[in-house]
């Protein structure tokens, strides 16, 4: 009998991802979508923008008092939201 490498579609498609180099951009994408949910529905009301820019999530608020609350859970936010994703995505939130 012959011995067949049997590997899983959701890991040939990683692999595939990886290898063309938008497993980091699609990670990204979902950390970003994922900011309201891990936020809150309250966050999300006051959230303006958010993106990612050298492993850093920008958030703009429009409530100062809600920046400043933020700022406080910073690294609980930032684990939760790589958490999320399952891999280490972003390094730190800045709020703006």
């Amino acid at each position: 009998m012959f011995k067949r490498d049997v590997q899983s579609v959701k890991d040939l498609i990683l692999r595939n991802l990886r290898e063309q180099g938008l497993e980091t951009p699609l990670q990204q994408k979902r950390l970003v979508e994922a900011w309201p949910q891990i936020a809150g529905p309250l966050v999300e009301r006051y959230t303006l923008n958010t993106y990612i820019y050298n492993q850093v999530l920008f958030v703009r608020l429009s409530s100062p008092a809600l920046r400043a609350e933020l700022s406080m859970r910073r690294q609980e936010l930032v684990t939760q939201l790589n958490q999320h994703v399952g891999s280490q995505v972003i390094t730190d939130i800045r709020f703006c």
